[in-house]
């Protein structure tokens, strides 16, 4: 069955309180019912001067923070013209695995940045560009304190993710207004394929992360970024940091954009718990496995997006 565009179920659903049963969750996925309703613990915001002592004191924690002091990123993306955008988000990206689909569209997956030498795609308008050279900057101070945290060298854990050779994708989520958020999602639990993720969210708060067996807002905080640790540096540091579980909820009202960049090695590199982390009391966890294979692997799981 032809799934409907979400654009076309919102125009008919906006005097209707009802969305079509293929967007409604199961009981235990519906927010009204699992997210937390309590006090909400913050989210660690870090700030450069003080982030190694801080990372060091996360590799058990929920692997998810806050980075401040890089405005420049965030302004470029958020002010990045978004002429035309509504009608090239029209297509739905979404794997129809479980019959169950989230209320979402996407902008592609978008080859922004793929080694130091600056963006490949001639196709990048000069906001992207920027993000680019900035973003990278950002990312390779994110590798360095990771990797001291874990009490190695400073470059070793860039190493391992594939070095200058790191690929950086990124997509556009859209949410627009949904007529019923208690009973659905924008997008479905599941940690990031990627060796780590930095988010630039809009104002409207929607990600939500698992911790505690509980399901807890990120509270929105301008000017700074988010970052999750993804599977791939669960794998290389043998599981001291953890892969953030997240997802994402819709609001009734507002719509809700959010720019996530991707960092993945190539595909044919090696990922596998670094030597320096492993020895007889901490054994390996994962096998090494190329970068594809991993990705292949964890998307037979993948929830719809």
């Amino acid at each position: 069955m032809e799934v409907e565009r979400v654009q076309a179920i919102v125009s008919s659903s906006l005097t209707e309180d009802n969305i079509p049963t293929e967007f409604i969750r199961p009981e235990d996925e519906q927010p009204a019912i699992t997210t937390f309703h309590g006090p909400i613990p913050d989210i660690p915001v870090i700030d450069s001067a003080t982030l190694i002592r801080i990372i060091s004191s996360l590799e058990s924690s929920s692997s998810i923070y806050h980075q401040k002091r890089k405005r420049c990123m965030l302004s470029l993306l958020v002010h990045t013209p978004l002429k035309g955008m509504e009608a090239r988000l029209g297509k739905m990206l979404m794997v129809r695995r479980t019959g169950l689909i989230t209320f979402s569209t996407g902008y592609g997956l978008l080859h922004v940045l793929t080694t130091s030498s600056g963006p490949k795609s001639s196709s990048l308008q000069s906001g992207e560009r920027r993000v680019c050279a900035r973003g990278e900057k950002v990312v390779d101070k994110l590798f360095k304190w990771l990797s001291i945290g874990l009490g190695l060298e400073a470059g070793v854990l860039k190493e391992g993710a594939g070095g200058e050779e790191i690929e950086y994708l990124m997509k556009i989520n859209y949410y627009p207004p949904c007529p019923r958020p208690d009973l659905t999602l924008g997008v479905a639990s599941h940690t990031d394929l990627s060796a780590m993720t930095v988010l630039v969210p809009n104002e409207v708060p929607g990600l939500q992360v698992f911790k505690d067996d509980h399901w807890i807002d990120a509270k929105y905080i301008p000017g700074a970024l988010i970052v999750h640790i993804g599977d791939q540096i669960e794998i290389l540091s043998n599981g001291k940091y953890k892969a953030v579980l997240h997802r994402t909820t819709v609001d009734k009202k507002k719509t809700r954009m959010s720019w996530p960049v991707f960092l993945e090695p190539p595909g044919e590199f090696v990922v596998g718990p670094l030597p320096q982390v492993v020895d007889p009391q901490n054994p390996p966890k994962y096998k090494p496995k190329n970068s594809r294979t991993i990705v292949i692997v964890n998307l037979t799981n993948y929830p719809s997006k």
